[in-house]
């Protein structure tokens, strides 16, 4: 059974920095496609940036926070981070990351962050 563990939202200012972590229990290593998505409410979840590859890590972002957030696999604690700089009210939501392994997709339980004066 594959659990993925989110942490480190907070309330932040705006323009202030995050790094989430997404803690799996088992290696990075044997999972393809992870990716972080958010939840802001009333609307629905969408996707914020992805990562795949073997050998190589290739990265994906949306729009709205190219250049601002940097998504990354840590192969030594087996987390999923993304690093979030010059924070936005927009980007107010609960972060969640999944994972897909042997064709199944998996989610964690969400990390709220709230960018607020």
């Amino acid at each position: 059974q594959v659990q993925l563990v989110e942490s480190g939202g907070a309330l932040v200012s705006p323009g202030g920095s995050l790094r989430l972590s997404c803690r799996a229990s088992r290696t990075i290593f044997d999972f393809g496609a992870m990716a972080w998505y958010r939840q802001a409410p009333g609307k629905e979840r969408e996707l914020v940036a992805s990562v795949a590859g073997e050998k190589y890590d290739v990265t994906y972002y949306v729009n709205p926070v190219k250049g601002r957030f940097t998504i990354s696999r840590d192969r030594t604690k087996d987390t999923l981070d993304l690093q979030m700089e010059r924070l936005e009210p927009e980007d107010t939501a609960v972060y969640y990351c999944n994972a897909m392994l042997a064709g199944q997709l998996y989610w964690g339980q969400g990390t709220q962050v709230t960018v607020s004066p």
